[in-house]
């Protein structure tokens, strides 16, 4: 059984959760258990799905449950079960295992990873699964200070001429050759500590100027454990092409997971996901960034079940794991492990 209030996996028989200390109400066989509304308490060991009826188990430590029946699905959320608003999935478009071992061998001998990298490399494993993601929608808006490099250009361009004419002025009128008159090496320090040092009108500091950038990200979160390691960076899924889920529609061979990420711990993710994406659009745009600060909005997000292909090779004694995704046939990631 599992705690009402915390989800704590418990003895059957017990009376109080050793997690959190709330007191367990113990059905017998006999009892309706109450999943049969969409709020459901988070200890049942079997709750009913909220669409047609059918019994769901979860296993310990799932939070994110599908109906092998209907295709609805539930999340554990803090006042126990809930119905999923929106679950949807992607059509399986590379689904024959020689079609994605022919395109795994263009993207390893073609710059995935390098050049001729499959040739030296030995197929172990193949699997075709249903994963879960959380689609999380999130408006980014970045403020940020950089140094404006054309103005900075124009600064020091227009210092070295100005003093270039002053020092003109100051060997002809005070110091002659420039061996030992006040225009030669005072005047050359004072251009030379300008450019170098940031003093002087070079470094006032009225180069600086401040940028916004805006963007939207529907950021995919994977909702399970197990698979973080294969989160995806800076790769979205092509939604257009998502239907609503039908477990019918799978061949039986692909399995599907569920998942043990809920939809707060995957808007958290997605925030921090937007975060690193707007960093890296300021840095690569901008230079010399005095200042920076990202605000994200984020929505309420769907569940996004997604054909994925994960395909281990040995190389040289080195295990490599690529991921694909067999809606679009694009490469999601590649891990070593």
């Amino acid at each position: 059984m599992y705690c009402i209030k915390c989800g704590h996996q418990l003895p059957d028989d017990a009376s109080f959760c050793l997690n959190c200390g709330a007191k367990q109400e113990i059905q017998n066989s006999t009892t309706t258990p109450q999943a049969e509304t969409q709020e459901q308490p988070a200890g049942a060991k079997e709750i009913k799905c909220p669409s047609c009826g059918a019994p769901i188990a979860p296993k310990f430590g799932e939070m994110v449950i599908t109906c092998e029946y209907c295709g609805s699905s539930v999340t554990l959320e803090n006042t126990g079960w809930k119905n999923i608003a929106k679950h949807t999935m992607l059509p399986i478009n590379v689904v024959d295992k020689d079609d994605i071992t022919a395109r795994l061998r263009k993207m390893m001998d073609r710059g995935l990873l390098h050049r001729h990298l499959q040739e030296s490399s030995q197929l172990e494993e193949i699997s075709l699964s249903m994963v879960p993601y959380w689609i999380i929608p999130v408006a980014a808006r970045t403020n940020l200070v950089a140094v404006d490099m054309a103005a900075e250009v124009g600064n020091i361009a227009t210092t070295a001429a100005l003093f270039g004419v002053m020092g003109g002025a100051m060997d002809g009128g005070f110091g002659g050759n420039r061996g030992g008159g006040f225009g030669g090496g005072m005047m050359d320090g004072m251009l030379m500590g300008s450019v170098l040092g940031g003093g002087g009108m070079m470094g006032s500091g009225n180069t600086k100027k401040a940028y916004t950038i805006d963007a939207n990200y529907n950021c995919p979160v994977v909702a399970l454990k197990a698979l973080t390691m294969y989160q995806p960076h800076d790769y979205e899924f092509s939604l257009d092409g998502r239907v609503d889920f039908d477990p019918k529609s799978i061949p039986k061979s692909i399995k599907i997971l569920n998942g043990d990420i809920n939809e707060d711990a995957a808007k958290n993710q997605a925030k921090t996901l937007a975060d690193r994406l707007q960093s890296e659009k300021a840095h690569s745009k901008y230079h010399m960034i005095q200042q920076i600060e990202t605000q994200e909005d984020v929505s309420s997000g769907e569940l996004l079940h997604v054909p994925i292909w994960f395909a281990k090779y040995d190389h040289k004694g080195k295990k490599i794991i690529l991921v694909v995704d067999a809606n679009s046939g694009a490469a999601i990631n590649s891990i070593g492990v």
